[in-house]
């Protein structure tokens, strides 16, 4: 153990997307800060979650305009599937940003301690946030004393009670990034964001998919035109999608060569077969093993409690990210770990206003949102009004050759606000920005309208549908 007293201003349990970017923050204010990362920086979302899934989803994509590519005039022979460039081109892009973060945190003069971090009792040096230990790899040891702490150590895959998971035949999506071989047919159960992202690329990889969700929809969380369009074109794309069943995973059998299950559906029973199974059905926090009992921290239903500044029970002890549930999404976390670093240096920032937080995924095609459905809004009592118009008629899309879906504008009648904008199309998760942005500055539809959008692009359906609220638009 090193007899060397190492006192920060913060100390950081996580190193990604929450954790790194708090830790670059503290540098810039002028903090001394620690940054503890068990495994590798930048965290799941780097190395097991939006990175790796989206370089995946490009392969797929450009797969699947190069088998279209004879309507555009463009005729390839004997066109094949290299899987193992598509993992090389996944690490490459990866291990890039791995080494830019780490020069961001070389930059910043930050502390980096491999190992994996634990809070404990208060101590001479730290009398208020507690000392933080760091075990590593190798069994030694050391100590950190902060003024203050903030845990980022993010989330894993939940797993149904019971499963047989063994990783190769019943997978997480953590497991999925690793296949070397693509199946012939695979059983996706939960027909989430994540769900619905692996169904998409692995039917473009020409994989037999099958969805299992326990809702009556997928993409449950998003207003109830996404989730019927989705699944239209979902359907379309011969993907097979099952609402409404409760799998048995006592039924699970993965002997023979494949995986078989049974489940209920509606009071019936049915049964799956398929090469492979992955888990999709959400993340866990990870909150055990790193020191909570050594504080007042409370924990609920599986998640650290916190204020809107991110601070616990223990004042000098702050929270962000995935484990303290809420919208488990990257750049939910960074901006947590922006606000709470602001707070520690006495900023006073302004609480994150989480319904004006931007919801993507990026399967084909592409979904995004913020702000109320229609359902939520007329629930809170709003008295609303839509504008919703197809991207087919918009030409930029049909030159994508990408004309399904579209853009849906939900408004108070009464007040003129914006109250959510939900998007499924082409490249939407690129438009989402521009209806965030019009969240946050209390924007109107007419605005929206009157903000003139550059013509042949795929904006122009913001636009359009803001005028189609009032019955003019011009095009839809």
């Amino acid at each position: 153990m090193s007899q060397e007293i190492q006192e920060v201003d913060v100390a950081i349990i996580g190193g990604g997307p929450g954790g790194y970017v708090a830790a670059i923050r503290a540098a810039q204010l002028g903090l001394k800060a620690a940054l503890v990362e068990k495994e590798k920086l930048g965290g799941i979302c780097l190395h097991k979650g939006c990175i790796p899934t989206k370089t995946l989803l490009r392969s797929a994509e450009i797969y699947h305009e190069a088998k279209e590519g004879r309507k555009y005039g463009i005729l390839m022979d004997a066109l094949s599937i290299d899987f193992a460039q598509v993992q090389r081109r996944k690490e490459e892009i990866v291990e890039q940003l791995h080494k830019g973060i780490q020069f961001l945190l070389k930059k910043g003069k930050i502390s980096v301690y491999e190992g994996y971090g634990r809070i404990l009792g208060p101590s001479i040096f730290s009398p208020q946030a507690g000392a933080v230990s760091i075990t590593k790899e190798n069994g030694e040891s050391e100590i950190v004393y902060p003024r203050h702490v903030i845990i980022a150590t993010g989330s894993r895959p939940r797993l149904l009670p019971g499963l047989p998971f063994d990783g190769e035949k019943v997978m997480t999506s953590d497991e999925a990034l690793m296949m070397q071989k693509l199946p012939k047919s695979i059983l996706i159960v939960g027909g989430g964001v994540i769900g619905v992202e692996w169904a998409s690329l692995l039917s473009d990889f020409g994989v037999e998919v099958t969805i299992v969700e326990s809702m009556d929809r997928i993409l449950p969380f998003e207003d109830e035109e996404i989730s019927k369009e989705m699944t239209r074109i979902f359907k379309k794309r011969k993907v097979n999608i099952l609402t409404k069943v409760k799998l048995l995973p006592e039924t699970v059998n993965l002997e023979g060569d494949g995986v078989t299950a049974k489940g209920i559906q509606e009071g019936k029973e049915i049964e799956f077969h398929a090469e492979k199974m992955l888990v999709s059905v959400g993340r866990a926090a990870n909150v055990e093993d790193i020191g909570l009992e050594n504080t007042s921290i409370e924990v609920d239903q599986g998640v650290i409690k916190v204020n809107s500044f991110y601070q616990t029970k223990e004042p000098h002890i702050y929270a962000i990210g995935d484990c303290i549930g809420g919208l488990q999404l990257a750049h939910v976390a960074s901006h947590e770990g922006i606000v709470a670093v602001e707070h520690i240096a006495g900023l006073h920032p302004d609480p994150i206003n989480y319904a004006h937080v931007p919801k993507c995924t990026y399967s084909r095609p592409q979904v995004a949102s913020v702000g109320l459905t229609e359902k939520e809004a007329i629930e809170r009592g709003h008295r609303v009004k839509t504008g919703k118009v197809q991207f087919r008629a918009i030409g930029k899309a049909l030159i994508k050759g990408e004309p399904d879906g579209f853009a849906k504008i939900v408004m108070d009648e009464k007040t003129k606000d914006l109250l959510g904008v939900h998007l499924i199309g082409p490249e939407v998760t690129e438009l989402i920005s521009e209806s965030a942005l019009g969240l946050f500055l209390n924007a109107t539809p007419w605005e929206i309208h009157h903000s003139i959008h550059p013509h042949p692009t795929l904006s122009e359906i913001m636009a359009e549908a803001a005028m189609a609220i009032e019955g003019e638009s011009i095009h839809g």
